[in-house]
């Protein structure tokens, strides 16, 4: 039962000592790589991978959304702001 628990031990502290990504820590990462990609870059970057679809999605709109000038200092949409740089047809 000792021998268990002390393999159960080293497996974990390998796992922590070889810095497992969590999904967040790949959502950081995809957040900068988007950020950082050229806008006529359409392909999806590589730390994204990870990602569900769904959330990939949003990463790439929100940026979209911030880059437009459409969200308030706390990250929200701001319709006022929509509305402003928005061009009449």
């Amino acid at each position: 039962m000792n021998r268990t628990r002390a393999l159960t031990a080293l497996a974990a502290s390998l796992l922590l000592a070889t810095g497992c990504s969590t999904y967040d820590d790949h959502v950081q990462s995809c957040i900068k790589a988007v950020k950082a990609r050229p806008a006529s870059d359409k392909t999806k970057p590589e730390p994204c991978e990870p990602l569900k679809e769904d959330d990939y999605t949003l990463i790439v709109m929100s940026t979209v959304v911030d880059g437009l000038g459409w969200t308030d200092e706390n990250g929200n949409v701001d319709p006022n702001k929509m509305i402003q740089t928005t061009p009449s047809p």
